[in-house]
């Protein structure tokens, strides 16, 4: 059974350490808090008073609780006053030296019985242990920043910590109100091993000019719905502690997804960390500031939709969702389209499909019935292709598949007038393969609409190594028009969305394969300790196991990187046909929900 821990120091109260004591003391324990000097502690003090004061202005906390937490809370610059202390959770600087320094005054200091807690993001809590004569009473305890709002805690136990040790760290994560997750030690433990293997990718990504800054945070936002892109991520975290993170998870993993994109380092010796200095991957109004501040990297507004060509009419192929989603965003973008499929129950599914969308719309008060008429009275459908004739713009939406693409875009070369706009709605086939099979390779532009399009804001605009400057511009001209924000990319597998997200999704899959933690754990440690909407297998089921393991073998043959191999264990449950929600079965199964 558990015992309950009521005395618990903490060492460092820099803004995690203090969080830390705050919501020990939040949760009725008496709290000993510790810094090397009384200026530090004076600092220490402040960061939790600024953290209550915030909760009290905006009602979550009375201000009788917010004294009793300070009368919970003793301050001080001596490690001896720790004498007493059953639990006592370090969260100095990520620097080895200096936690083992801690480890080994604390073991002389505290009880044999004491527990003693790293609040280590990625460093080895095995290595933190053998500092002390005690490493059976050494854990992992990792909140997540800012500590009093994050949920998520990760207990990390090492190959000789105790049973009793782990059951007592996990009913205080439960006293705490935190979700806890148990896992081994292994670099980056959960969160940060997925977290930062995505962010180096990002970085990356930047530094070969394969995308502005913008355009990359604004993707990862509208397209999978994160609360924040990669890069104001990184200056949020500090571009400093991101690469001691990196380092350290490369040196024990060996993994080249976690080797420090080089223009990391560089900003760390530049000075540029963030916010917290008021210069990163973005410019800031002062140091500490979220407001971000125009600079030499910042694009004009509306830049580039110049030069774009007319666009009065626009043509749709294809009658699955996708497309039928397409239809109606453009109709509602005030364009005159026509539609078509292969047969005319296939155009009339589409009328159907597109016509009760507009109803629940009307029914639900967002649109009136008026609005809807003159939607409908835009919209055209057909079998043949030739009636694409004379329009400005002709988006295909057809099956994801290369031979069947090429051969509508021969068929569009010869079809569509000089100067039309020919765009394909792939999300992982190489765009200029369609552009040469057309015949007219300056016309023809990726523009990659999410799912549903009705809903989803991003639009991928995808520029071949032959796509005219006006046709691109033409495709962001033509989004702004549809309320869409688009990013601008060049042709390389996965363009941005996917070329970042599937290879974390990955990621996850292997650390599943490898027993490390369940399919649950990593999934809460995502959602929440990141803020992500959906833990990685969640997403997989819903995407599909077999949608994703096309979309990561695409990366892995255009990339040749050894960390994107698909994770066999996807490819088994593919084979076996668990391909997720859709047959009721995937990394979990529904059928019996």
């Amino acid at each position: 059974m558990a015992r309950e821990l009521n005395e618990v120091g903490v060492v460092g109260l820099g803004t995690m350490g203090a969080g830390i004591a705050e919501v020990l003391a939040r949760a009725g324990l008496s709290v000993t808090a510790v810094e090397i000097n009384d200026e530090a502690v004076a600092r220490g003090r402040a960061h939790v008073e600024q953290s209550t004061e915030r909760a009290v202005s905006r009602g979550k906390l009375d201000p009788a609780d917010r004294d009793a937490i300070f009368e919970r809370i003793r301050f001080s610059s001596s490690m001896e006053d720790l004498a007493s202390a059953e639990l006592v959770i370090e969260a100095v600087p990520e620097r080895m030296e200096l936690k083992t320094e801690i480890f080994a005054q604390l073991d002389k200091i505290c009880p044999p019985d004491t527990i003693l807690a790293t609040n280590t993001s990625s460093l080895s809590v095995t290595e933190l242990s053998v500092a002390t004569g005690r490493p059976n009473k050494v854990i992992g305890m990792h909140f997540f920043n800012p500590a009093p709002v994050m949920k998520l805690v990760e207990v990390v136990r090492s190959v000789v910590t105790e049973q009793s040790v782990v059951d007592d760290i996990e009913a205080l994560a439960a006293r705490l109100d935190k979700v806890d997750v148990t896992i081994g030690d292994k670099a980056g433990f959960i969160a940060n091993a997925l977290l930062f293997g995505y962010l180096n990718h990002a970085v990356s990504m930047y530094e070969n000019r394969y995308a502005s800054r913008e355009d990359i945070d604004a993707a990862m936002r509208l397209g999978c719905g994160l609360p924040m892109g990669p890069l104001a991520l990184m200056d949020l975290i500090g571009i400093d502690t991101a690469y001691e993170i990196l380092d350290t998870m490369y040196k024990q993993s060996r993994n080249r997804l976690h080797a420090p994109s080089p223009i990391i380092k560089q900003m760390v010796t530049a000075g540029l960390l963030g916010r917290k200095n008021g210069r990163g991957f973005y410019s800031y109004a002062e140091p500490g500031s979220a407001e971000v501040v125009d600079d030499a990297a910042t694009p004009a507004a509306g830049g580039a939709a110049e030069g774009a060509r007319p666009v009065q009419t626009v043509g749709v192929i294809g009658s699955g969702t996708m497309a039928t989603g397409i239809i109606e965003v453009v109709a509602k973008g005030g364009y005159d389209v026509r539609y078509v499929a292969r047969a005319t129950e296939k155009v009339d599914a589409v009328r159907k499909a597109l016509t009760k969308s507009l109803d629940k719309q009307v029914a639900r008060g967002r649109l009136d019935e008026a609005g809807r008429e003159e939607i409908l009275a835009r919209v055209t459908g057909t079998t043949s292709l030739d009636e694409l004739a004379d329009r400005d713009l002709i988006i295909e939406a057809v099956v994801e598949s290369l031979p069947v693409k090429e051969a509508l875009f021969a068929n569009l070369g010869e079809i569509a007038k000089p100067g039309a706009v020919l765009a394909t709605t792939t999300s992982s086939l190489p765009v200029i393969e369609c552009a040469k099979a057309s015949g007219r390779p300056q016309d023809v532009v990726g523009m990659h609409f999410f799912n549903p399009a009705q809903v989803m804001k991003l639009v991928e605009v995808v520029s071949t190594i032959s796509t005219a400057p006006d046709v691109a511009a033409t495709a962001h001209a033509v989004s702004e028009k549809l309320g869409k924000h688009a990013v601008s990319c060049t042709d390389r597998a996965g363009f941005i969305v996917n070329a970042l997200l599937f290879p974390y999704l990955n990621d996850a899959v292997k650390m599943l394969e490898a027993h490390y933690a369940t399919a649950d754990d990593i999934d809460a440690a995502m959602k929440v300790g990141c803020g992500y909407p959906m833990g990685p297998f969640e997403l997989l089921d819903v995407v599909g196991l077999d949608v994703s393991l096309a979309i990561e073998r695409e990366l892995y043959t255009e990339f040749r990187e050894p960390g994107f191999a698909p994770a066999p264990l996807l490819e088994h449950l593919v084979t076996a046909g668990y391909l997720g929600r859709k047959t009721g079965r995937g990394f979990r199964d529904y059928a019996s929900r």
